[in-house]
């Protein structure tokens, strides 16, 4: 026999097709909200591609609504695995999985990357659930910022907001306002001004995370809340919506339509990220302590 410590050299597996036809797919998919850490199998699902057509970001996703409709046995194994899952390792599942011709492949998991606020939710609602014990979930609060728990969101009087320009999935929580820039160039030249602007692209990929590192948001028209970028955006604690379809760019013109208003490169806008909204003009924004966790935390913290 082999022995387990010399490590894995070469795999060899069958490959399975998400562009088969029929009712088949890619998805991928967190076993809880990573943005809020709200229990729920949070999934985006593309019917006929493969799983490369998802994280790319070149093209809207839909989210669990399409495939529970369209198989809904196959939701429910879904649901089934995800639990199983956690129950396994004992911390909230990034899964990756492929429908071909009406069944399910799980083709990988691994621990989900997740803000601040769903990392602690999480910690918490695992030992509630009994899926991890005190020592554990103690360990991973205390790894926690709790200023990094602080939720932003619109100041409103009377706790109504302007009719949004548009909607779209929100891959990252939080407000942001700032000007429009369309490029990694118009980002440098807002940061110099002493601005913080918000990237507006066509799609969500991995070449603009350099300057959404510089950003304060991220708009596209196309990708989805799973894709790399959009990941990258949550674990840099930028506010990211994908997927809006009342959004059209022109780089020539320097200029974006959103919801049938013209903005030029440096108008402001705000993108709230715990609605999926875009708004014009810069909101005010108030910072909100999420005071029933904090005290959760606390209660699991203090001393025997």
């Amino acid at each position: 026999a082999i022995a387990d410590s010399m490590g894995t050299a070469v795999t060899v597996q069958q490959m399975v097709f998400g562009n088969a036809g029929g009712l088949s797919g890619a998805g991928v998919g967190f076993t809880r909200d990573p943005t809020t850490g709200v229990p729920g199998l949070w999934v985006d699902f593309l019917f006929n591609a493969q799983g490369e057509d998802v994280v790319a970001g070149r093209r809207s996703a839909e989210g669990h609504e399409a495939l529970s409709a369209a198989a809904p046995h196959l939701w429910a194994e879904l649901v089934a695995s995800a639990a199983r899952l956690e129950q396994a390792f004992g911390d909230m599942q990034d899964i990756e999985f492929t429908i071909e011709d009406g069944r399910l492949f799980l083709l990988q998991t691994r621990d989900g990357k997740r803000t601040p606020l769903a990392a602690a939710r999480i910690a918490l609602d695992l030992l509630d659930e009994g899926l991890i014990d005190a020592r554990t979930a103690r360990d991973r609060l205390r790894s926690l910022d709790r200023a990094s728990l602080a939720e932003r969101v619109i100041a409103t009087a009377d706790g109504r907001v302007a009719e949004p320009l548009a909607r779209a999935a929100s891959a990252s929580a939080g407000v942001t306002s700032g000007p429009i820039a369309l490029d990694e160039a118009q980002v440098a030249a807002a940061r110099a001004r002493g601005e913080v602007p918000i990237l507006v692209r066509r799609d969500a990929e991995t070449r603009d995370v350099a300057a959404l590192d510089r950003a304060g948001g991220l708009l596209t028209m196309r990708g989805a809340r799973t894709s790399h970028a959009a990941v990258v955006a949550r674990q840099l604690g930028k506010v990211c919506l994908v997927g809006c379809g009342e959004l059209m760019i022109d780089e020539a013109a320097g200029r974006v339509v959103i919801g049938g208003r013209i903005f030029g490169t440096g108008s402001q806008i705000t993108l709230d990220g715990n609605t999926g909204t875009v708004h014009a003009g810069a909101l005010e924004v108030v910072t909100r302590e999420p005071e029933d966790l904090l005290a959760r935390i606390d209660t699991v913290l203090a001393p025997d």
